[in-house]
């Protein structure tokens, strides 16, 4: 499968460092459970794409410029675990866990006619301690950007720069955002990569578009653990592959 990448934002000269600024205040000498750390990891992957009941409003503000044009580092993850979902396929970091829940498998049924709710998650994997996550949502792209037509590749919702108004939360700070196109029996799949920090987490996200529906596969860790797991966490979301 081949890849080909090219970079689609200017970036200002000087590194901006990756904003601190916690949406809550830690208990004092409070013991933090395995959930409980997936649940603060997770935060602001789900607020991006409404998986939480209230999700805190998005575009309050628009999301820096990445520092620089770096070279994306990935690895070799052909010997992991790939898992398949409803319409893509994902790499699975080794010794991560499925932490999917029975709520998340019972969502999109109605019963006696009810709307169905939609699943929170596609796929949800998380490390033996809790503290770094891979998930994979999927959502109609009409929910992502008001169209009257059925969006069928991500460049329908705009640019790579356009669309991280979309995908990146306001007053994150971006780190890298590429287009990347994968090479298919019958052309090119492009996809759109985002990588930012916000609220001490930092983050990345693959995202492509197929048959109206948005297929977006995220990592998050703290940022301290980026910075010796990073490459292992931007690798799995960009092993995402649309079927």
């Amino acid at each position: 499968m081949a890849l080909l990448l090219s970079s689609s934002l200017h970036p200002p000269t000087s590194p901006l460092k990756p904003k601190l600024n916690s949406l809550s205040t830690p208990l004092p000498n409070a013991v933090v459970t395995k959930r409980q750390l997936i649940i603060n990891t997770t935060t602001s992957f789900s607020i991006i794409f409404g998986v939480q009941q209230n999700p805190v409003p998005q575009c309050l503000a628009q999301p820096s410029n990445p520092s620089k044009p770096s070279v994306l580092n990935i690895a070799n993850t052909k010997a992991w675990f790939q898992f398949y979902g409803d319409g893509f396929a994902i790499r699975v970091p080794p010794e991560f866990e499925d932490i999917m829940e029975p709520e998340d498998f019972n969502a999109g049924a109605s019963l006696y006619g009810d709307k169905a709710k939609p699943r929170p998650f596609a796929a949800r994997f998380a490390s033996t301690d809790g503290s770094e996550v891979l998930s994979v949502v999927i959502r109609p792209t009409n929910q992502l950007k008001i169209t009257f037509l059925e969006a069928q590749d991500i460049t329908d919702l705009g640019s790579i720069k356009d669309a991280a108004k979309i995908f990146v939360p306001g007053g994150a700070t971006l780190y890298n955002a590429r287009t990347i196109k994968i090479k298919e029996d019958e052309g090119f799949k492009t996809y759109y990569f985002y990588e930012f920090g916000r609220d001490e987490q930092h983050i990345a996200i693959m995202a492509a578009v197929s048959g109206g529906k948005a297929i977006i596969a995220g990592t998050t860790a703290p940022q301290s653990k980026w910075d010796d797991d990073g490459v292992k966490l931007r690798s799995a979301a960009i092993s995402l592959t649309v079927l």
